[in-house]
């Protein structure tokens, strides 16, 4: 059994609404309590606040303020394990100290188990009904439907959306074949076969009119805290547009790239890419900035973590694999796909010419690093492939603290 997420876009009526958008701004003013509670006992008692310690004073805290009752135990849990998770990536280091979040910027809240709503479809549409809240129509279509198990309700963008994960078998069909990718700015994807991808015409067009928006919303008076300079209508109103034509364009790439994927899997089933720490590649330059900024916006612009996320998913689903290379070591771009001899290349040489006298093979640079990845996968990248259990996390899951709680009572 897999685990799948659906997002649903819901409809309540104006009351509901009205309780969504208030539930939502108590469970922000949670969030910043905890952090509040955490930050006060460390600096004033030096004294370290865990995630128990504040469930455990939740019934205390619902007596103070009983408005939250109506919320539910385990939404408030967790809300209190969202706060727990961001103060474990700032210790890990993998992100800054958590901040206190504004009512408005507040995403919305989590039912971590079947209580506190249900929701009645099969997959395409439905209702979707909350405790204390009632039952609202719902839109949307998953791929593969299951057991629900978990509810998060957001609010973005002036709608209210339901994302749900569900436990099923999703099933795929994949092909017999196999096959090298390379991700470039140039050609989003090229193939071992010498098959080649651009990005979308649309996608470019509609990146261009991303930035022309841009432009005219620098040329309106924006707001300044510092200087307590209030917005202007015009500018507020171009921010709207600005941001309408973004998730237009984030919509598409998402779109196409799904396509592109999903079409890779029906005629392999094995798929050899490279690793790539994209959040490295696109950090910004101490030198020639400008040019650096450049290649980011390409490099973010296709889409390079969310190709391989894909092709990774599907054809786990298919019963195939996807095997990346590791790409220090190898270096596909460098590397010769016929005798694996290694030429040292800038990225103005777009095409491979091998240093050895005895081989003197010529290829297209990015084809031959796809042919690259390939070997390497049909060679080492399968042998070495073993199914191996999810890492866990320090904090672990709501369902992992469930687990030790049972153990716990089971112990004593």
């Amino acid at each position: 059994m897999l685990t799948r997420r659906i997002t649903y876009r819901i409809y309540p009526n104006k009351q509901q609404e009205q309780k969504l958008h208030y539930w939502r701004r108590l469970h922000c003013n949670l969030y910043n309590a905890a952090i509040a509670n955490r930050k006060t006992q460390y600096q004033k008692f030096n004294h370290s606040v865990d995630y128990f310690e504040q469930q455990n004073s939740l019934p205390e805290f619902k007596r103070v303020w009983p408005e939250f009752k109506e919320l539910g135990s385990h939404a408030l849990q967790a809300t209190l394990k969202r706060v727990d998770f961001a103060f474990n990536r700032f210790f890990k280091g993998l992100g800054g100290y958590p901040k206190f979040k504004a009512a408005r910027r507040y995403g919305g809240w989590t039912y971590p188990c079947g209580a506190g709503w249900k929701v009645e479809t099969e997959g395409q549409h439905g209702y979707l009904k909350l405790s204390n809240v009632g039952r609202m129509q719902m839109r949307g279509k998953a791929r593969t439907w299951g057991k629900p198990t978990t509810c998060t309700i957001f609010f973005r963008h002036g709608k209210w959306y339901a994302s749900i994960t569900v436990k099923c078998e999703p099933k795929r069909e994949a092909g017999d074949g196999s096959v090298g990718i390379d991700l470039g700015c140039k050609e989003a994807i090229t193939f071992s076969t010498g098959e080649q991808i651009s990005k979308p015409d649309f996608i470019k067009e509609g990146e261009q009119q991303v930035k022309q928006a841009s432009k005219q919303l620098r040329r309106k008076r924006a707001p300044n805290r510092t200087k307590k300079v209030r917005a202007s209508r015009r500018w507020k109103r171009q921010r709207q547009k600005l941001s309408k034509l973004q998730r237009k364009v984030a919509h598409q790439r998402e779109d196409w790239i799904h396509q592109t994927t999903s079409r890779i899997v029906s005629s392999n089933s094995l798929v050899a890419g490279e690793q790539l720490n994209v959040k490295n590649m696109t950090r910004k330059g101490k030198k020639q900035k400008r040019q650096k900024a450049g290649l980011n916006r390409s490099i973010l612009s296709v889409g390079f973590a969310s190709i391989g996320q894909c092709l990774e998913y599907k054809l786990a689903e298919a019963g195939g694999f996807y095997v990346e290379s590791p790409t220090r070591k190898l270096k596909p771009s460098q590397r010769c796909a016929k005798c694996w001899e290694l030429t040292p290349k800038t990225l103005a040489d777009r095409v491979h010419i091998c240093s050895n006298p005895k081989c003197s093979h010529v290829e297209d640079r990015d084809i031959n690093a796809a042919q690259v990845n390939l070997a390497w996968a049909r060679g080492k990248g399968l042998a070495s492939l073993v199914a191996e259990p999810p890492s866990s996390t320090d904090c672990g899951s709501m369902r992992q603290l469930g687990a030790m709680k049972r153990r716990k009572l089971h112990a004593s």
